[in-house]
């Protein structure tokens, strides 16, 4: 509980009135809020510049987040009461947008593993150059995305929207199982981006920026309101440069993200959204290693072939409807349509070949993804008393249908190519003629869910949180080419309970035990060979403590935690053609974070992970071996992750910031044999704010450009190529509020 537990009931009890107050004076002009305050100092600690000013909601008074760990900050990803991380019983970052965008973190990639605790990425193009680790367990169908708290279904291990942080108010990530809140899939944390809502009061923002290797950016934040009880929000973000390799290191997107919402009464609102993302990623696969390392002659070269392509495009449709009857009841409902179509024309693999000296090129790959998907997520929420405590109750259903059609070359004679290039002057050649994609299988996969939510406030001092969740997807699958179908049917249970314990209103200490599920492969694109394994299962065990210092210049969280999952797919011993789900899998680990302002010139926010992740019972056939890979450290995954940000406001109108992000070691393979050693990259920037409603930036990333691997392939034990982080690079930008 915070510091408003003991008045929550009380608070919410005049919610409504105030609601019709600001719904009387939403119109009061942006003018008015800029007013005596853009002439504060640029240094002290309450001056307002673009970093502070970011206006988002419906004219509910919700503040958006800021810099530091938000602790006192309500938010829907880590429990769907809207607690604050301080009254939740879990690990939880909330990151503000406007700290990504102050830092140069672009894509939400950058901005979720350079400022959450102890996570990673392993991008790439295969997963939509958006996978995350986290606790020990790696890929999208272990840590999911959400969009607005709505879930894509993973398809073929591939999620590609969202990628931009323009149009992003707050990403909330929580750190270990989730499935009770959104089913399977969610046994290493949640990535929930959070978007900028339509305003009540006007507001235009737009940022041009150019930079290294071509790079050039354009974007534009409008809103407002459009008569008296309908505001809008649009915002238009695009990207493009020529890229740090060659050739086919270009890259281009496009999101566009537009909002509409009806205040149909003081307590009724509809907010309609359409969200549209179009990229063109750099058509690269990764570096191939000689004698185990990156040579430089050949770092900034591409293997692929000359007409390779990859197109992605998401579209994404909400309508979002909440009503608060009276105080005590809170009722939403979102309705939604995503549709992505993908598109991949490669040769994705690629090898050092020491008798030779050329590169070996594989898997000449085409592949085509159209998923469409539509549900409808409905949760009321009730506010009163339980044996005479206070009481918070929450109960709701989500239902989806989800359409999935996957087009692949495996069968034809391009699948199964392999060519030779020179390493320094070659040819990249043309995707062979004989070898496109045909249709391959197509699936229809149903999902029906319940869920709960109960907070009991024992006294100002002590609460409980429990929840549980049900979930039955059905999955059909039929394959285009034979005609044959299979269908397979699914349940899970999962649940949590947890204690927060208040020592003084704001500090906290708090345990959970939580379980968790996670498909054994991507559930609507699962193959009838893994069709009759159950469900992986998982849980957790965390305890930790939270807390604000300081009149709120100082935040902390410590958490320590032990997860555990079941039903890995391993071998049979001594049978290496019979596999049943008898695998294990776990990490140990402890999380710390810091924000620290308690100098007007300075501020640090830091963060460290300590893990200890491996499988305990797996095997795997190798050769028409059966070999145990038990106390391995598994593929992806570090062990030590650490964030450093320090700003340094030097001058009046001028801050200055520093950005450290380690990542230790990792493999690529599950013997532990091809390593990845670990890496520290410096970003740096220099922020120079021009007039009130004005700033000039200057940012340099990977400013001692270090050759570091974000992924990472191994052909029995020994690596074969490394996907590259970007090397050094700068960029300037220039934003203005008018």
């Amino acid at each position: 509980m915070s510091l408003s537990d003991p008045h929550r009931h009380h608070v919410r009890a005049r919610s409504a009135q105030r609601r019709k107050h600001l719904f009387r004076d939403r119109a009061l002009p942006l003018a008015a809020l800029l007013g005596g305050v853009l002439s504060a100092p640029a240094h002290a600690q309450e001056a307002v510049t673009l970093d502070t000013l970011s206006v988002s909601g419906t004219g509910t008074g919700s503040a958006p987040p800021a810099e530091g760990l938000n602790l006192r900050s309500p938010g829907r990803s880590a429990s769907r009461l809207g607690l604050t991380p301080l009254e939740t019983p879990a690990s939880v970052d909330v990151i503000a947008g406007e700290t990504t965008r102050l830092r140069g973190q672009n894509t939400v990639a950058e901005a979720v593993t350079q400022n959450a605790t102890g996570i990673t990425t392993v991008a790439a193009p295969g997963n939509g150059n958006g996978a995350f680790t986290a606790r020990g367990f790696a890929g999208p169908n272990s840590i999911q995305q959400l969009y607005d708290g709505t879930r894509l279904f993973v398809g073929a291990g591939t999620v590609t929207f969202p990628f931009d942080t323009w149009n992003v108010e707050r990403i909330e990530v929580l750190r270990g199982p989730a499935s009770v809140l959104y089913g399977d899939g969610a046994i290493g944390g949640v990535v929930n981006v959070v978007t900028k809502k339509p305003l009540f009061t006007p507001f235009n923002e737009a940022r041009a920026a150019v930079g290294s290797d071509g790079l050039a950016r354009l974007a534009l934040d409008s809103g407002g309101p459009i008569g008296e009880s309908v505001a809008y929000r649009l915002n238009v973000s695009g990207n493009r440069a020529e890229g740090w390799i060659s050739p086919n290191g270009e890259f281009r997107n496009l999101a566009v993200s537009g909002a509409l919402t009806l205040q149909a009464t003081p307590d009724l609102a509809f907010t309609l959204s359409h969200d549209f993302g179009y990229q063109e990623p750099a058509r690269y696969w990764g570096t191939p290693l000689v004698n185990g390392r990156i040579l430089e002659s050949i770092r900034f070269n591409n293997y692929n072939v000359r007409d390779a392509k990859i197109l992605w495009t998401d579209n994404w449709t909400q309508l979002r409807t909440e009503w608060t009857p009276t105080a005590d009841i809170t009722i939403r409902n979102t309705a939604y349509r995503l549709q992505s179509r993908r598109q991949w024309l490669d040769v994705e693999q690629y090898a050092f070949n020491r008798d030779t000296g050329r590169i070996d090129r594989s898997d000449y790959l085409e592949i085509y993804h159209s998923q469409e998907q539509v549900g409808n997520r409905f949760d009321a929420t009730f506010r009163g008393t339980l044996f005479g405590f206070r009481n918070e109750f929450l109960a709701g259903f989500d239902v989806n249908h989800i359409a999935f059609r996957h087009t692949n070359n495996f069968a034809s004679e391009g699948g199964g190519l392999v060519t030779s290039v020179d390493p320094f002057a070659y040819d990249p050649g043309l995707f062979p003629a004989n070898g496109r994609a045909s249709p391959a299988y197509a699936t229809s996969t149903t999902q029906a869910s319940v869920f709960a939510e109960n907070r009991l406030i024992l006294s100002d001092q002590v609460s409980l949180l429990a929840g549980v969740r049900y979930d039955a997807p059905s999955l059909h699958r039929r394959n285009l080419v034979t005609g044959s179908t299979f269908d397979q049917d699914f349940q899970a249970l999962s649940y949590r309970f947890g204690a927060v314990y208040n020592p003084t209103p704001l500090l906290a200490l708090y345990a959970q035990y939580a379980t968790a599920t996670d498909p054994v492969g991507s559930l609507i694109s699962l193959s009838q060979s893994l069709a009759n394994f159950r469900l992986s299962t998982g849980e957790q065990v965390e305890v930790g403590a939270k807390g604000v210092a300081f009149d709120g210049r100082a935040e902390w969280t410590l958490a320590g935690y032990r997860i555990v999952k079941d039903n890995l797919i391993s071998v049979v011993p001594g049978q290496p053609t019979l596999s049943t789900q008898v695998g294990r899998q776990s990490s140990l680990g402890v999380e710390a974070a810091l924000s620290l302002h308690l100098f007007e010139a300075w501020r640090i926010d830091a963060n460290v992970a300590l893990l200890h992740a491996q499988y305990d019972d797996f095997n795997q056939a190798v050769g028409g071996q059966v070999v145990s890979y038990a106390g391995r450290q598994p593929i992806d995954v570090p062990e030590r992750v650490a964030n450093l940000w320090v700003n340094w406001a030097f001058a009046p109108a001028w801050e200055a910031r520093v950005g450290l992000q380690h990542v230790g070691e990792t493999f690529s393979d599950f013997g532990n044999q091809a390593r990845r050693p670990a890496y520290t990259l410096v970003n740096a920037g220099l922020d120079h704010q021009v007039t009130p409603a004005s700033r000039l930036s200057l940012r340099a990333y990977n400013l001692f450009d270090d050759i570091y691997a974000i992924s990472g392939n191994a052909v029995n034990g020994i690596g074969t190529n490394w996907l590259l982080g970007r090397p050094r690079s700068f960029e300037v930008a220039y934003s203005v509020r008018f």
